[in-house]
């Protein structure tokens, strides 16, 4: 994309400043907790430090600081966008998109600015290349080639062929592309409720000569076939999904699935840190994430079990070195980095 000057050093700041929070201001806040707390014992209920830790001198640059800058971001993302304007016609395939007219969006998902990106991802034509953009410098502009996203598929997905790998919440088509990369030979489906970015990842599949389905569609009724799918997966998605759809979700992740088919969903999970995981829970306020506390506190596992799958349980994710771990171990690294972790389950044989 390119951007005038002058958006480009409005960007430049913002990440400077986001490096920052990540990379000085949280590291001045856990020493400051843990010169207050010197032998912290793992925290079941992280809110129950809110009082300590909000009385830390550091807190309030740190609070003010991940709000005040996600909210500069969105500006100096949206006028960059603005400022380019329509984009050229693009290639014609080989990606598709299906967009459904008569989709009802939920309410859960439009009453929310999730990520503070004003009207979200899905209000207007300009709303995905909007958070195409802004999710580089979410990723504190670490994951520009999408290196992320393969990792997970390198290290993630059991090493098998796979007929159709269904990926559920697939936004601007980011966590899809990977999948069709490593599986030529797959069918790969990516599944949004918001037009502006079933439309966006197609274009951005084809400009990669990716052979991807993109479908606009709900993850609790995506219309794709029963049994059909050796795969569904997904990034960065149950958190942004409201609790008590989460057992549906599952079901038709189930339904879609063939027998031995297999489940994957990167998201996030406490670490037993109570700085780090009171950080996450009062993110979901900072980020107009509202979902993330509870789906995070939720057992997804036995909402899995509940749906027929079996052997579901949690690994780290560690995205700056091996990606999928063994347990729910994470490295340890002074900077604010987000708890990835893999939610994986299998359906029957």
């Amino acid at each position: 994309m390119a951007l005038a000057i002058e958006d480009r050093a409005a960007l430049d700041f913002v990440l400077s400043l986001r490096r920052h929070w990540a990379g000085t201001v949280y590291p001045r806040l856990r020493a400051d907790f843990d010169a207050a707390v010197p032998s912290p014992a793992p925290v079941n209920d992280p809110e129950s430090l809110a009082p300590l830790v909000h009385g830390l001198a550091t807190y309030p640059w740190f609070s003010w600081l991940e709000r005040g800058s996600q909210k500069m971001l969105w500006r100096a993302v949206s006028d960059a966008v603005v400022r380019q304007g329509a984009l050229p016609p693009g290639p014609d395939g080989p990606a598709t998109v299906e967009v459904d007219p008569d989709l009802v969006l939920p309410d859960w998902y439009t009453d929310w600015d999730i990520h503070v990106q004003p009207g979200g991802v899905w209000s207007h034509d300009l709303a995905g290349r909007v958070y195409e953009l802004g999710a580089r410098l979410v990723m504190l502009g670490e994951n520009d080639d999408y290196a992320f996203h393969r990792l997970f598929v390198e290290t993630a997905l059991p090493k098998r062929s796979y007929r159709r790998m269904v990926d559920l919440g697939c936004g601007f088509g980011k966590s899809a592309w990977p999948l069709k990369q490593a599986h030529p030979e797959a069918e790969v489906i990516g599944v949004d409720l918001a037009r502006p970015c079933v439309e966006l990842a197609a274009r951005r599949a084809s400009e990669r000569k990716l052979a991807v389905r993109f479908r606009q569609a709900d993850a609790t009724a995506t219309g794709l076939e029963e049994g059909s799918a050796d795969l569904v997966t997904s990034t960065m998605f149950v958190h942004e999904v409201r609790v008590d759809v989460l057992p549906a979700i599952f079901t038709e992740a189930s339904r879609l699935l063939a027998p031995g088919g297999v489940l994957r969903f990167l998201d996030f999970q406490r670490t037993g840190d109570g700085l780090r995981d009171l950080a996450m829970v009062e993110h979901g306020a900072r980020n107009n994430e509202p979902f993330l506390p509870p789906m995070i506190a939720a057992d997804l596992p036995a909402m899995a079990a509940a749906a027929g799958l079996v052997n579901a349980r949690w690994v780290a994710f560690d995205e700056r070195g091996r990606g999928r771990l063994p347990d729910l171990s994470w490295p340890t690294r002074a900077e604010w980095h987000f708890p990835w972790a893999v939610l994986e389950a299998e359906k029957p044989q």
